[in-house]
């Protein structure tokens, strides 16, 4: 074989090996430029979504009980979680049916849960009396609340987050669905279609319909609400690992669509973000959930659930050390 034909091969070879090349950069740049697109996409829905469910409190952005403001990428915080009854009252005749006070603490990453009991006897200041904690949304809404917890409890909520129950069924969808650990065998009605549901004790999936009617049973659980308080902070705990995992981002902006439209928080995009950089291998096993004890009381008729003191002053003193006392101060209201 002749140089001159050894020398044509090695010419087609190398024209060869840069075809290859040139289609595989050709690909990776097709792949960059559409992966540039949906996440400038995503960014895009995560903005609006941020601006459609962000409100501001009237009192500001500082708790009444705060010495200065916090920042979440530095400081402890708290969160009210509110679930509303009846969303599209806006605070007109929607009660709180749940409400739950998770505490962050960026220094050992960690988080604490209380879900406070509907029934709650507390002095709720729109009202100028003492009521179940869940009426004082009905008279003055999230700053009621806020306030009522806040006095109920002495720390500074800083952050509240609203959700109504078609988006938290929504976002449970969305999410592939909750894993949840039964504690026994009950039903429970469904919201959509009134037919019932049936749960048995050990390992679920729940879909959103499932999770919601599963976080509201109380009539049939033999600890009232308080078991029904521990099954929603499981909600809480399972929808934080299932939000966590490589499989949610492919679905972040139909997730925040439903954020925009049935969420309300004065949480801004740019602290969200500062959050889940903060935590960025959060889970379930970084979460203590925390409970009040008491007892069951009557007044004219109407039931009222009536904390122990001795309880209440472990969990007050539990969250406060929680979120750094230095930085708490000791006003509270008049009552």
């Amino acid at each position: 074989m002749g140089k001159d034909s050894v020398s044509r091969k090695n010419v087609k070879k190398r024209k060869k090996k840069k075809s290859i090349m040139r289609r595989i950069l050709s690909l990776l740049l097709l792949v960059l430029i559409v992966g540039g697109a949906y996440f400038g996409y995503l960014l895009y829905s995560t903005i609006e979504a941020a601006n459609n469910s962000y409100s501001e409190l009237e009192r500001g952005e500082k708790s009444k009980l705060r010495a200065q403001s916090v920042e979440v990428s530095k400081d402890p915080f708290s969160i009210l979680l509110l679930g509303i009854e009846d969303y599209a009252s806006e605070g007109k005749q929607g009660r709180t049916d749940s409400i739950i006070v998770a505490t962050f603490n960026p220094t050992d990453s960690t988080m604490k849960l209380l879900s406070i009991p509907r029934d709650t006897r507390v002095y709720i200041d729109s009202k100028g009396r003492e009521d179940k904690i869940n009426h004082a949304y009905g008279s003055g809404g999230k700053d009621s609340t806020i306030e009522a917890v806040e006095d109920f409890l002495e720390i500074p909520i800083d952050h509240y987050a609203t959700v109504d129950f078609d988006g938290f069924k929504d976002i449970v969808d969305e999410l592939g669905g909750v894993t949840v650990d039964v504690p026994f065998d009950f039903w429970e009605k469904s919201d959509e279609t009134n037919e019932r549901l049936y749960f048995t004790e050990g390992e679920m999936h729940l879909s959103g319909e499932e999770a919601l009617a599963y976080a509201r049973m109380r009539k049939r659980d033999p600890r009232g609400d308080f078991g029904r308080n521990d099954r929603q902070k499981q909600i809480i705990e399972a929808s934080i690992d299932q939000a966590m995992s490589p499989a949610t981002l492919l679905k972040i902006d139909t997730i925040v669509d439903h954020i925009g439209e049935n969420v309300e928080t004065n949480l801004r995009l740019t602290q969200a973000l500062a959050i889940q950089k903060k935590f960025p291998n959060f889970n379930s096993s970084n979460i203590e959930s925390l409970s009040l004890e008491g007892s069951d009381d009557y007044i004219n008729g109407i039931y009222y659930f009536e904390p122990s003191e001795e309880s209440l002053s472990e969990v007050k003193e539990e969250l406060k050390t929680h979120l750094g006392e230095e930085n708490i101060t000791t006003e509270t209201s008049e009552n």
